[in-house]
């Protein structure tokens, strides 16, 4: 059974993390999530969850506005072949989320390791970043190095990588 919100939010106070949380109405793309903007500051991320054809995993976090290139990411993160988006079952499996509200903090679930966690180093130079909780209905706050102190605590070590450009506005 997949963590929930409580027990994530419960897993950062044991840590000491302080982190923010809003509520807001479910969001499933980064267009409705930009339609909630104004109230909560920060970087905003936009997250993939990708495979290889030996079925390594990924999620790669990075921001709203970052451009991603599937046909060659995967030699930057070090995937055996070209990327393509993890089956929902496997999504819900390793990470307990489902589409609509993928996040770095699924890696609370992933107690097998089966996820190679992948931020992007421009949202890591940001003073907050801003991901769902396991679920799409809100939003947390957290600070990078604060992010950084829970990946660990989960026993991921993500890679930091300058993965996309961001769109012009």
């Amino acid at each position: 059974m997949p963590k929930t919100s409580d027990d994530l939010m419960h897993f950062l106070t044991k840590l000491d993390i302080q982190t923010s949380t809003i509520q807001h109405p479910p969001v499933f793309t980064v267009a409705e999530a930009q339609a909630l903007r104004g109230q909560i500051s920060g970087a905003h991320t936009k997250n993939l969850f990708l495979k290889d054809k030996k079925d390594q995993y990924f999620l790669l976090t990075v921001d709203e506005d970052a451009e991603i290139d599937l046909k060659s990411i995967h030699g930057q993160i070090g995937a055996a072949s070209r990327v393509s988006f993890g089956k929902p079952e496997k999504l819900m499996e390793y990470l307990g989320l489902t589409p609509g509200s993928v996040s770095v903090l699924g890696a609370i679930n992933d107690e097998g390791h089966r996820v190679k966690i992948v931020l992007d180093q421009d949202i890591m130079a940001e003073e907050v970043i801003n991901s769902h909780p396991l679920t799409n209905e809100a939003t947390t706050s957290i600070k990078p190095k604060d992010l950084l102190r829970f990946l660990e605590a989960t026993g991921h070590e993500p890679l930091i990588l300058k993965i996309g450009a961001k769109e012009p506005n």
